[in-house]
């Protein structure tokens, strides 16, 4: 099964770190939070994906082009017989497939799905955004998907706000004051699973979010999966800096592919 990662977008509001690379690029340690998202679905099994890329496209191309000399100890022969190279320690990177397609500049993220279509040959796919790192189950999301036998299945995740709430008496005295709770509203968190049918609700031109999904509620084809672990999205410079000052205190939720890895990519970022 395939697993579609929206990249192409520009991070606008997050101008600090994508003035010079792509959303996906930013780092999250030493790694891209792009990889970080990969991993969460390989640890459940899911290797191939397809990268729809756009704003500055070819810096994603760059990295997985050099990925295996990034990441290992190599030895290279140079001279006449040049372009010979034996690496010389194995990553735990196993066996996964990215496709990587430039699906425009400016295509909103319905229509990077739709440009796509010739390469998604099952019935049945995974879509997630490439700004998002969460410890949801991956398997589990799909066995539900599997279950009601809709078109669609998007992760709902609860709203939490950014700002904390003053709990204010009467007289005006406060009397406490409670950091971002949460919400009762839920809302769209990606980690999508799509019957191969929702492709007909979608055109070249238009957002997912908008009247693509609109239509499957519509018609009752939407269907939510609740998530209530951990969930974040890099939209902000301050979201970058949180998410790495988790990273850095060992504090990483979303890395379900084990401590040890986990581990092992912060001490090299120490170096």
């Amino acid at each position: 099964m395939k697993v579609v990662i929206l990249c192409g977008g520009m991070g606008t509001r997050l101008r600090e770190e994508t003035e010079y690379r792509p959303k996906p690029m930013v780092e999250i340690g030493d790694k891209p939070i792009l990889w970080h998202i990969m991993k969460l679905y390989a640890h459940y099994g899911f290797n191939e994906f397809i990268l729809c890329l756009g704003y500055r496209g070819n810096m994603i191309k760059d990295y997985f082009l050099n990925y295996e000399s990034m990441v290992n100890d190599f030895t290279i022969v140079l001279g006449r017989r040049s372009g010979r190279v034996r690496y010389r320690q194995n990553h735990e990177e196993k066996d996964i497939m990215a496709t990587l397609v430039d699906t425009g500049l400016s295509t909103l993220t319905g229509g990077r799905v739709k440009k796509i279509e010739p390469y998604l040959t099952d019935k049945t796919f995974m879509v997630t955004y490439g700004d998002g790192v969460s410890d949801v189950n991956i398997r589990e999301l799909l066995r539900f998907h599997n279950s009601h036998g809709k078109i669609a299945t998007v992760t709902a995740i609860r709203a939490a706000s950014r700002f904390g709430v003053l709990q204010i008496q009467k007289d005006g005295t406060v009397r406490g004051l409670r950091e971002k709770p949460q919400l009762n509203e839920r809302i769209n968190g990606g980690f999508f699973v799509f019957d191969r049918r929702v492709l007909d609700y979608l055109d070249a031109d238009g957002a997912l979010e908008e009247r693509p999904l609109e239509r499957l509620a519509e018609e009752g084809q939407l269907m939510a999966y609740n998530h209530d672990g951990f969930w974040y999205a890099m939209d902000t410079y301050r979201d970058f800096l949180y998410l790495n000052e988790l990273w850095k205190n060992g504090n990483t939720p979303w890395a379900v592919w084990g401590k040890r890895a986990a581990l092992i990519a912060r001490r090299r970022g120490r170096r």
